[in-house]
């Protein structure tokens, strides 16, 4: 596909944003267009490190100055390690830059702008210099057309039983939008022609059609995550060296995203369910950014002498595409963010679901829907116990059940990488014809 479009690409400050424009980028780049992704300095001194060097003529970075407010120094200018209060201060200071991205698209002249959902004033600014724009939705389409029918058809049950949320997690849901007025404006704003979301039709064909009836977005799926080579880091050979002494589907892995951090009392649930279940595991534990603190003093007393080579606990980043890829990883104990499903479906691996918040629990029903996902009891408070967690694990790992989910995961898998250059080849027509309309295309 021949076309040398410039395209601006404007993630919102999260890695979890981050991680899915980049992977558009990689699949734009690897069909002719020319990407400038833009943001903070933190953001892309740690983005820089994950490119390959094959991109380095097709994706290059354009940083952001954000205004200097004494409450943000530059080392918060992401959500990575940002204080939960200082949020609003940051969508504000990012909000503030307004004139310092207004400079980047005059000296840039890009032929495109692709901005994320959560920045629609990006969307004007762009407008006022007669450049197309294009949202990104990182989220996928049960989610979306889930906020749709909540905010379009108060009092109407969302069509889809499925997606069942029960009387905790639907209070929750109405806080998200008590505390974010602006939601309902993120949803409806933009322009009427295209929509990209994080999704494929392998997987959520009935809910993007349902999101299109109910928007004024044409939604384009862009598909599955895009997996460059999964590189071999030294740093990461203990663990794969011991992960390759487990039997195949003997282990499982236990991460929580890039961000999210459990509370003391899940984390100890956690740990004595991993005990209890007497499967293999690789667990990482993360702490608040400046709150670290010793393993030994946060799990059980006593556990980490317990669970003996049976397991590895971590307190750093995990190669988590390599875990999810290794033949001795028969499950992922996940709290259900967007990107680590899709991953995990990716790579073929079923999920134990242990939503927290936000979009999780709406992503948990939909990968039990699918059948390669159980989800992990809760009580009618919420909480989490122990003797769940090791059954659910238990039934996954040396159980019919884990047979059954990894037989349909692996179909899964099969099915999205088979229409993944189709979703996207459809991605960059539909771009290319935006251009051409807007007389953009050189």
């Amino acid at each position: 596909m021949a076309t040398n479009l410039r395209v601006l690409m404007f993630p919102w400050l999260a890695y979890g944003h981050i991680s899915p424009f980049l992977n558009i980028a990689k699949q734009l780049a690897g069909r002719g267009f020319l990407i400038y992704l833009c943001s903070t300095l933190i953001n892309l001194d740690t983005i820089i490190k994950k490119i390959p060097e094959k991109y380095s003529e097709s994706i290059h970075f354009v940083e952001l100055h954000l205004p200097e407010l004494p409450e943000l120094p530059p080392h918060y200018h992401t959500t990575n390690g940002l204080p939960p209060h200082l949020n609003h201060t940051l969508h504000k200071a990012l909000k503030m830059s307004k004139p310092n991205f207004s400079k980047i698209l005059q000296n840039l002249k890009p032929d495109l702008v692709i901005y994320d959902m959560l920045l629609p004033w990006a969307e004007r600014v762009v407008n006022e210099q007669n450049i197309p724009a294009v949202k990104v939705v990182t989220s996928g389409a049960a989610l979306i057309s889930y906020f749709f029918n909540f905010l379009n058809n108060p009092g109407v049950e969302f069509p889809f039983p499925a997606i069942y949320l029960p009387k905790v997690e639907q209070v929750k849901m109405r806080e998200i939008f008590e505390k974010e007025p602006d939601v309902k404006d993120r949803l409806a704003e933009g322009n009427m022609q295209i929509t990209l979301m994080c999704t494929s039709r392998a997987i959520e064909a009935k809910y993007l059609d349902y999101c299109t009836e109910l928007s004024n977005w044409k939604v384009v799926p862009v598909g599955p995550p895009f997996q460059d080579s999964i590189t071999n880091d030294v740093d990461d050979k203990e663990l794969i060296d011991w992960l390759g002494t487990k039997d195949e589907n003997s282990t499982v892995f236990v991460c929580f995203g890039s961000e999210l951090v459990l509370s003391r009392e899940d984390m100890e649930e956690v740990a004595f369910g991993l005990e209890l279940s007497n499967v293999n595991f690789i667990w990482v534990a993360r702490f608040p950014k400046g709150e670290e603190q010793n393993l030994e003093d946060v799990l059980p007393k006593g556990f980490l002498e317990r669970i003996g080579e049976r397991g590895r606990v971590l307190d750093k980043f995990a190669p988590q595409p390599r875990i999810l890829n290794h033949p001795s990883t028969g499950g992922f104990i996940s709290h259900c963010g967007w990107n680590s499903v899709l991953e995990s479906l990716d790579f073929g691996v079923p999920i134990i679901a242990m939503p927290i918040n936000n979009d999780q629990p709406i992503n948990a029903k939909l990968i039990v829907e699918l059948g390669v996902a159980i989800e992990i009891v809760r009580d009618d408070e919420g909480n989490i116990h122990r003797g769940e967690i090791a059954k659910t694990l238990k039934d996954v790992i040396t159980g019919e059940t884990g047979e059954i989910l990894r037989g349909k995961v692996r179909d899964i898998s099969k099915n999205l990488k088979s229409i993944r250059e189709e979703e996207m080849d459809t991605v960059a027509e539909e771009l290319i014809q935006l251009c051409r309309n807007s007389n953009k295309c050189k």
